[in-house]
């Protein structure tokens, strides 16, 4: 049962890099590496990638708004850097899906690391770099395109993720980013309860529980803008 459960798994992430990419994909380890978190132990992790396509993201984003705004330098970049931050990479891999494909070891999942932006954002970046190592820089920059067309259009704000909202909130009402806590652990482990505390430095703070860290922070984002949005 464990083999068949691992091939189905296998078989969906392939499905899922195959629509991705727009087309096969070619060095199928290679892209796997691209989600592969530290925390697994495997050497071949994405960091790498991560760094790649970072500047491969960059690039694309920047040759776009060239083409698309008339705006002076300053106002550019200011735009590049909003639509290649880490917030708008992992709202990106929440609109496809991406969570349940990232390979993690047991205390990063237990830690939530499949709702981090940051795990999210760097993943999303990693994936770009396998893309542009096997594909080259034209399917890479279709595919950047594809995915980033309701940023660049100024529809990013739409996210219904209750992380995402709250963090495209504080950066609308000028307030440093949301600042996550956790306030309590309780339970054994097959049974544990999460309570998590969320501040914007200014505004005010929210607490909400659930059965992992993952569940317990969603739900305070929910509850601060409940409170606060």
């Amino acid at each position: 049962m464990a083999d068949f459960r691992q091939a189905v798994l296998a078989a969906a992430t392939h499905a899922f890099l195959t629509a991705l990419a727009g087309q096969p994909i070619a060095d199928e380890a290679l892209w796997l590496e691209a989600l592969t978190h530290g925390s697994t132990g495997h050497p071949r992790n994405y960091q790498r990638l991560e760094f790649l396509g970072d500047r491969m993201l960059g690039m694309v984003i920047a040759q776009w708004l060239y083409e698309l705004d008339v705006s002076d330098e300053g106002k550019l970049s200011q735009r590049l850097n909003a639509l290649v931050s880490c917030t708008t990479c992992a709202a990106v891999a929440r609109q496809i899906d991406l969570a349940p494909h990232i390979q993690m070891g047991k205390q990063a999942r237990d830690d939530g690391g499949h709702d981090s932006d940051n795990i999210l954002g760097d993943v999303m970046e990693a994936l770009i770099g396998a893309s542009f190592v096997t594909l080259g820089y034209d399917p890479t920059a279709a595919m950047v395109r594809r995915l980033w067309a309701d940023a660049v259009a100024g529809k990013a704000g739409q996210s219904k993720h209750p992380k995402s909202a709250l963090q495209e909130w504080a950066a609308g009402n000028r307030r440093k980013g949301p600042q996550y806590s956790l306030v309590e652990r309780s339970g054994p482990d097959h049974a544990a309860r999460f309570t998590v505390s969320v501040e914007v430095h200014g505004v005010g703070s929210a607490e909400a529980g659930g059965t992992s860290l993952r569940e317990a922070e969603t739900a305070a984002a929910e509850e601060f803008m409940r409170k606060f949005g």
